[in-house]
């Protein structure tokens, strides 16, 4: 990859990254109920396992859903389970300090395996690979805009989790947190708009 093109991806990554989506919710809100130190887990599946996927499309893992269009279909409705299931556990969790004792963030592996059924990773992913990898590229630009994307996608997604923690001081009322992870829970299940619309990959 030229040196131009590893810039513009660049601002592709951080663009893709940094603005709202699923996991951008769910980090937000762990930061919230659970700080910074016990979802650094979940940050951590989010960018590792995105980097899974970008690697996996980038080796032909996206041409799957052409052939097989069943596929395709299969995986739109377990993630529209998945992200409800999500929704729902955020939505009954406790307070600030029931969470403290009583409760636990989303794990590493969870999070990485959200990734494979997350919309909007499907489309930065094969976006990534179709507008950024070079005709004739090879396993060496495909390491490139995989720790690439992984490296601009950690900070990016960890800074929702920050701003959740900033959030901490004015949420510290039962009342307001609870509204607040009610609140988060409604954006996740309104994402679920362009998972069940025919045609978002």
């Amino acid at each position: 990859m030229t040196f131009e093109l590893i810039l513009t991806f660049a601002a592709y990554a951080f663009v893709t990254s940094i603005t709202p989506g699923p996991n951008n919710t769910m980090l937000l809100a762990s930061g919230v109920n659970y700080g910074l130190l016990r979802t650094v887990p979940h940050i951590l599946g989010v960018s590792l396992g995105f980097g899974a996927m970008v690697f996996a499309v980038g080796s032909g893992l996206g041409s799957l859903f052409v052939a097989f269009p069943a596929l395709h279909t299969l995986l739109r409705w377990v993630g529209a389970a998945y992200l409800l299931w999500l929704a729902w556990r955020i939505a009954v969790s406790g307070t600030m300090k029931d969470e403290a004792t009583n409760a636990n963030p989303l794990t590493f592996l969870e999070a990485a395996a959200f990734q494979w059924v997350n919309p909007k990773c499907w489309v930065m992913a094969t976006g990534a690979i179709a507008t950024y990898m070079p005709p004739t590229g090879d396993v060496s630009d495909l390491m490139v805009i995989t720790v690439l994307f992984c490296l601009i996608n950690g900070p990016c997604v960890g800074s929702w989790a920050g701003f959740g923690v900033v959030l901490r001081r004015w949420l510290s009322d039962p009342q307001a947190n609870r509204f607040f992870n009610v609140a988060m829970a409604g954006l996740l299940v309104l994402s679920l708009h362009p998972l069940l619309t025919e045609g978002m990959w």
